[in-house]
């Protein structure tokens, strides 16, 4: 089964690698209009170029933001906006574990770092796309997780 994202425009986060990159490459091969966000620019570069070598006629944008950072959020989304002149899908993909051990054994920068970037940056960049385009046009959020979540 195709499916046609055309007239389509996603943000995905955590998109330089991993779930993230699969994901926009799916939309962009979908022909939806993506804009790639993760916190290092020449990754994010290797992504949108093997992207675009996968999907020649793909509309591929990257933009370099910290999950964590709510600012950041509502730069990107506006930045979206202006390069594709919209927004249909979110994808909160980005996430971090800066610490392995016992919950009990975390201490309070670790902790923090987690929280801000897994459970504030999801709510907050929701928030922000919201904001910005879907309450007037309603699209999708697609929040990821994983088991420890």
């Amino acid at each position: 089964m195709q499916i046609s994202l055309t007239d389509k425009v996603a943000l995905v986060t955590g998109a330089s690698k991993g779930i993230g990159k699969a994901i926009a490459a799916t939309l962009a091969g979908s022909g939806a209009a993506v804009m790639l966000v993760s916190r290092k620019l020449d990754q994010l570069e290797a992504a949108a170029a093997e992207i675009r070598a996968e999907h020649p006629d793909a509309q591929v944008e990257v933009r370099a933001a910290n999950v964590g950072d709510l600012d950041a959020a509502r730069a990107t989304v506006a930045a979206t906006i202006e390069r594709f002149g919209g927004l249909d899908v979110l994808v909160n993909n980005a996430a971090t574990n800066p610490y392995f051990g016992a919950t009990l054994g975390v201490d309070q920068p670790r902790y923090d770092k987690t929280f801000q970037v897994n459970l504030a940056g999801p709510l907050f960049w929701s928030q922000a796309a919201w904001d910005a385009a879907l309450h007037e046009r309603p699209g999708v959020i697609v929040n990821i997780a994983s088991v420890g979540g």
